[in-house]
């Protein structure tokens, strides 16, 4: 995919994970580790994990190709892609017997431009007071690093939050940054910071990210829910100047709340216009922007913002189903 970078704004939008057009197809099945221990043997062990990770890898190419057929660039792989890989009391080199399959679904996203990123669940926590936690946060981040590097996908990222608020906010930021330069390098330069509904505004995360040299996420949903007061438009071109050492465009999340305007459940659909009024705000910073959806409905969603979008706006033109400019 080539950015326009000139004189008009091209949005790229994506989905998380599931693909409900797709009936019966997931790449999120797991297995609890209780089953696991349950089963007779070693070799009945393996042989779960092994037909579980079948099928997720085998659902995941599915997906990935229907949104190549639907022109859908811009996709979250799920966390739970690999059963068990994390756990502590797990080992299985599953990176050694899916080598091959993870080298064909990243040929499927490179061949395609498509951008892929990860969120890792939020018990991921760099900066919690528990050392072990942290420790803990450290491995699983290796599933993510080592992940893309299978897929050959060296742009990938992990979205995190910046997690604990233990000692009070000025103590936590510190902390953060504190573990954080103590990660390898590895991990430290697949992370980029998303502001919470809870605890981080967009604002603090935005100086945590410019003191870290690292990329922030805005999630829009989450500020409404979670600020200062501050009027996101003057800090947005702050937050994307986070993203100009980096390959792809600013990323950012959109949600409507299920009831009341600071309820932090998401909806199944996101409001047109709102969503429509957010990206006029963004128009005079003329820059390219990649949206992840983050609706209960997924990519029906997607499609139902799309025809939100036609009937609001219809002089924005549409280079194709998930893309458009103005």
């Amino acid at each position: 995919m080539i950015f326009s970078g000139g004189v008009f704004m091209r949005v790229r939008l994506g989905y998380v994970a599931i693909a409900l057009k797709l009936p019966k197809v997931t790449s999120s099945s797991n297995v609890t580790y209780t089953y696991y221990k349950r089963l007779a043997s070693e070799e009945k062990r393996l042989e779960k994990l092994k037909f579980i990770t079948h099928s997720n890898m085998r659902d995941l190419k599915k997906i990935l190709e229907y949104n190549v057929d639907r022109n859908i660039h811009f996709y979250r792989l799920t966390s739970a892609l690999i059963p068990l890989a994390t756990h502590p009391d797990v080992s299985w080199d599953y990176r050694k017997i899916f080598n091959v399959d993870l080298k064909l679904i990243g040929d499927i996203i490179r061949d395609n431009s498509m951008r892929v990123d990860t969120h890792p669940d939020q018990f991921n926590v760099i900066n919690s007071v528990d050392e072990k936690v942290v420790e803990n946060t450290k491995r699983n981040l290796w599933f993510h690093v080592n992940l893309f590097k299978d897929l050959g996908y060296p742009m990938g990222k992990m979205v995190l939050h910046v997690g604990s608020a233990a000692g009070g906010k000025e103590e936590a930021l510190k902390r953060f940054e504190e573990n954080f330069m103590g990660y390898p390098e590895e991990i430290t330069s697949k992370i980029i910071l998303e502001n919470d509904d809870k605890s981080f505004t967009a604002l603090e995360t935005l100086e945590l990210c410019k003191n870290l040299g690292i990329p922030m996420v805005l999630d829009v949903h989450h500020h409404i829910c979670n600020n200062n007061g501050e009027n996101i438009e003057e800090i947005l071109p702050k937050i994307f100047d986070t993203w100009d050492n980096e390959v792809l465009p600013p990323k950012l999340h959109f949600s409507s709340p299920k009831d009341n305007p600071k309820d932090r459940k998401h909806a199944d659909f996101i409001d047109g216009d709102h969503f429509v009024n957010f990206i006029e705000s963004c128009k005079s910073l003329n820059k390219d922007i990649d949206i992840m959806i983050e609706a209960k409905k997924k990519d029906i969603a997607l499609y139902d913002l799309v025809d939100s979008i036609k009937k609001i706006r219809k002089d924005w033109d549409w280079i194709d189903t998930s893309t458009f400019e103005l």
